[in-house]
C-alpha cells in the first residue's frame, strides 16, 4: 500500500531541503524587515521567491522554511515558531508541520509544513490576523521559505 500523497511530499521535501540549503541563493544578503510582522527574508530561489509562488495553484504543497538564528536566540525563536504553528494549524487546508534543528551545535532550523494547496497556504499566510500579528521572532532570525510539489518518489 502506498502512503498518502501528502506524506510522500513531506518525505521528499526533507531530502530536497538538504540539497537546497547549499544553493548559492542562500549566500544573498537578507532583506531588511519591512513591517512589524516581517522576519528577515532570504529566498532559496531568487528567480522565483515565495511571493511569486503564492500565485500558483498546485496541490498539495509543502512549505520548506530554512531559518538561521543566533545561538542566544534559539529559545525565543522556538517560542515564536510555536505561536505561528498553533495559528496555522487552525487554518483550512493545513495538514501538518514539523520543526527540525541542524545536528550538533547548529543554529539552523528547518520547518516543513504540508498544505492541501497553494491557495490554502496563501490564504493563511496573507490573512490579516496572521500578517498583522506582532513579530515574535528575534531580530537575528532569517527565513528562507519556498513551496515544493512532489515530482518523484522511490
Amino acid at each position: 500500500m502506498k502512503p498518502p500523497r501528502f506524506l510522500a511530499v513531506a518525505a521528499v521535501t526533507l531530502t530536497l531541503a538538504g540539497l537546497i540549503s547549499s544553493r548559492p541563493a542562500l549566500a544573498q544578503t537578507a532583506a531588511p524587515r519591512q513591517d512589524a510582522r516581517s522576519v528577515q527574508m532570504r529566498p532559496l530561489d531568487a528567480n522565483f521567491p515565495i511571493g511569486k509562488q503564492l500565485n500558483g495553484n498546485e496541490s498539495p504543497v509543502v512549505l520548506v522554511n530554512i531559518f538561521t538564528v543566533d545561538t542566544k536566540d534559539i529559545d525565543a525563536f522556538k517560542k515564536a515558531w510555536k505561536a505561528d504553528a498553533d495559528w496555522m494549524r487552525k487554518q483550512p487546508g493545513f495538514i501538518s508541520t514539523q520543526l527540525h534543528k541542524g545536528a550538533g551545535d547548529s543554529s539552523v532550523f528547518m520547518n516543513y509544513a504540508v498544505w492541501e494547496s497553494t491557495r490554502h497556504f496563501r490564504d493563511a499566510f496573507t490573512h490579516p490576523q496572521f500578517r498583522d500579528k506582532p513579530n515574535l521572532y528575534p531580530a537575528s532570525a532569517v527565513a528562507s521559505p519556498h513551496l515544493f510539489t512532489l515530482v518523484g518518489m522511490e
